[in-house]
């Protein structure tokens, strides 16, 4: 990993790890509000069980903040791992209407929260262009 993208890939690694250790140990209202967004954007979620839903955003943020945070997986597969995982939350965003505004895909105050999810993807889409950081011979 190319020195420089150390700040991003800690920032953003170290974030998306937290955020899926908090959600390990979600209550089950907390999985009720996750499973209800995520099932409203995409219908098939709905016959997950909640907690199993939960249990499995917590896996998959812990996989992909660890693919930032590790400095032997490269660039281009770290921002694999983030690109997958932040397209699926703008599109969510974008699929949930209340989210933002009508015709817009400006914010309304409830999804400036989850509008942020672009940034993400953004850096995901940064790391896959850059590649290994490998210099071609």
């Amino acid at each position: 990993m190319p020195l420089h993208d150390l700040p991003v890939r800690i920032a953003t690694g170290g974030y998306i790890a937290h955020s899926g250790w908090d959600k390990w140990h979600g209550t089950p209202e907390q999985a009720k509000g996750v499973h209800g967004m995520a099932s409203g954007a995409y219908p098939f979620l709905g016959k997950v069980p909640p907690m199993l839903f939960l249990k499995a955003v917590a896996v998959g943020e812990m996989a992909t903040g660890a693919a930032l945070l590790l400095p032997f997986v490269s660039n281009r597969r770290a921002g694999a791992a983030l690109t997958t995982f932040a397209g699926g939350l703008v599109t969510m965003y974008l699929r949930t209407p209340s989210l933002h505004k009508p015709g817009s895909v400006w914010p309304t105050p409830k999804g400036i929260g989850v509008s942020k999810d672009v940034w993400m993807l953004g850096i995901g889409v940064g790391l896959l262009a850059e590649g290994s950081g490998k210099k071609a011979a």
